[in-house]
């Protein structure tokens, strides 16, 4: 179990340099954009325009905050992501253009690499302890706002924007909020080689 604290994420250009990405964490440690095996952040939007493409990887996105934004994917109508909307996955080697709703957003991005990794992104707005399951790989919980404990004796405190990166030999981790607090779990998981 490793905390991962807002302040000490990596900052850095986007891929298509219109923008600036916050990483959260990366696989494997120190892995570029061009090769990693999966990747965590989150980004500044202050302008609508094209994705950054990542050829062979797969994209899960969330809002964080700001009133949102309009995905325009190639091949499929258009789509529109609030913070309230369940977290939206597509390839990230389509054609995709961002429109903003109404002024910047920031948004969280999971990307895994396809035909080695999966993932699976839910929104939790907790106010009571949870026990969550870990059946992935690897499991990463950022907290989004709020203040949560983590663990049956308290062991990690997670502020906002902080993330909680846990390996396979945990079984279940229990998360209790100080008061309402907003979560993203994310589970990322290795497709086994054919034999």
């Amino acid at each position: 179990m490793r905390i991962l604290r807002a302040a000490e994420y990596r900052v850095m250009p986007w891929k298509n340099g219109g923008g600036t990405t916050t990483e959260i964490a990366v696989s494997p440690d120190g892995a570029g954009l061009d090769d990693f095996d999966w990747r965590v952040s989150m980004a500044r939007v202050e302008s609508g325009g094209p994705f950054s493409g990542f050829v062979g990887v797969d994209r899960t996105l969330a809002v964080l905050d700001g009133d949102g934004v309009v995905l325009d994917i190639a091949g499929r109508a258009p789509i529109e992501l609030t913070q309230a909307s369940a977290p939206f996955s597509f390839p990230a080697d389509v054609p995709t253009q961002a429109a903003l709703i109404a002024g910047p957003i920031t948004d969280l991005n999971v990307m895994t690499r396809r035909g080695q990794m999966t993932h699976k992104v839910e929104r939790l707005v907790i106010s009571a302890p949870l026990d969550i399951h870990m059946e992935a790989a690897t499991t990463l919980v950022l907290c989004l706002d709020g203040i949560v404990t983590a663990g049956h004796a308290g062991v990690a405190k997670l502020e906002p924007r902080d993330t909680l990166m846990i390996g396979p030999d945990a079984r279940e981790m229990r998360l209790e909020p100080a008061r309402t607090a907003t979560l993203f779990v994310i589970r990322i998981d290795r497709i086994p080689a054919n034999d």
